[in-house]
C-alpha cells in the first residue's frame, strides 16, 4: 500500500508536469501530421505515413520517460523532501519502487492516449491496422521500463544533467548494440573478446524491443518472440532496480 501511496502521488507529480504535456502534444502533432509529411515523398504513402507516425510516438515517449525519470529522484532531494518522506514509516525500497511504478503509469497514459489517437488518425486516412501494431506498442512499454530503470539508478547517485547524460548514451548503445555479432569475428585477441563480449551481455539491447520495421512492412511477429522480449526487460528491469536500491540505501542525505 504505500508503495501504491507513493506510485500514486508520483503519478500525479508528473501529470502535471510542463515538459510531459509539452512532449506529449508534440508527440501527437508530428504523428498526425505524418500524413501530410508523406505526400512530400516519394513512394508508398500509407507505409511513409506509418512509419513516421510510429517514429514520433516513439521518440517523444522517450524523452518523456528519460527527462521525467531522471528528476524523480534529484527533485526530492533538491527540495528536501526525501527528509519528510524518509522520516515516516516508509523503506527506501518503497521509494524506489513506488517512484517507479508511478512513472510507468504515467508513460502507461501517455502511450495509451499517443496511440489511440494515432489509430483513430489511421483509420480516418484508412491506413491498415494489423496485429504488429499492437506488438510494436507493447514492445515499446517494454523498453520504456528499461529507461525508467536507467534513469533512477543514474539520478539515485549523481546530478539531473549526468544523469540525462549518461540515460541517453546508454540508450544510443543500446540501440546499436546488435552490430556486434557482426564485427565480433574481427577481434582477434581471445582477453580482449571475452571483455567486450561480457559488455555486450551487461548492457541492454534495446534493439530487440524496435518492432517499427516489422510493422511498416507487415512482416509476421510471433508472439513468443514478443514474450521472450517482455522476459527479457522484466529481467533487466528488476536487476536494475535493485542495483538502484542497493546504491540509494547507502547515500548519506545531509
Amino acid at each position: 500500500m504505500k508503495i501504491i501511496t507513493l506510485a500514486i502521488n508520483t503519478f500525479k507529480e508528473a501529470a502535471r508536469s510542463k515538459v510531459f504535456y509539452l512532449l506529449f502534444f508534440m508527440g501527437v502533432l508530428f504523428a498526425v501530421n505524418a500524413k501530410f509529411i508523406s505526400m512530400l515523398t516519394v513512394g508508398n504513402e500509407a507505409r511513409v505515413t506509418l512509419e513516421l507516425g510510429l517514429s514520433a510516438i516513439q521518440i517523444f515517449i522517450t524523452l518523456i520517460a528519460i527527462f521525467t525519470g531522471i528528476n524523480l529522484v534529484f527533485k526530492e532531494i533538491d527540495k528536501r523532501t526525501i527528509y519528510n518522506i524518509l522520516s515516516k514509516p516508509l523503506r527506501r525500497s518503497h521509494f524506489i519502487f513506488g517512484k517507479f511504478t508511478g512513472l510507468m503509469i504515467t508513460l502507461f497514459v501517455a502511450l495509451l492516449g499517443m496511440g489511440a489517437l494515432f489509430i483513430l488518425f489511421l483509420l480516418l486516412v484508412k491506413a491498415p491496422l494489423t496485429q504488429q501494431l499492437l506488438y510494436f506498442f507493447i514492445m515499446l512499454f517494454c523498453e520504456l521500463a528499461i529507461i525508467v530503470a536507467v534513469s533512477l539508478l543514474f539520478s539515485s547517485f549523481t546530478s539531473p544533467i549526468l544523469a540525462t547524460i549518461f540515460t541517453i548514451t546508454l540508450y544510443v548503445i543500446g540501440h546499436i548494440l546488435w552490430t556486434y555479432n557482426q564485427f565480433k569475428g574481427l577481434i582477434k585477441d581471445p582477453v580482449s573478446a571475452f571483455l567486450i563480449k561480457i559488455i555486450y551481455y551487461l548492457l541492454p539491447n534495446l534493439e530487440k524491443f524496435n518492432m517499427k520495421s516489422d510493422v511498416v512492412l507487415q512482416n509476421p511477429i510471433s508472439s513468443g518472440t514478443v514474450a521472450m522480449n517482455a522476459l527479457y526487460a522484466l529481467t533487466y528491469t528488476a536487476a536494475l532496480l535493485l542495483l538502484s536500491l542497493f546504491i540509494f540505501s547507502r547515500r548519506e542525505f545531509k
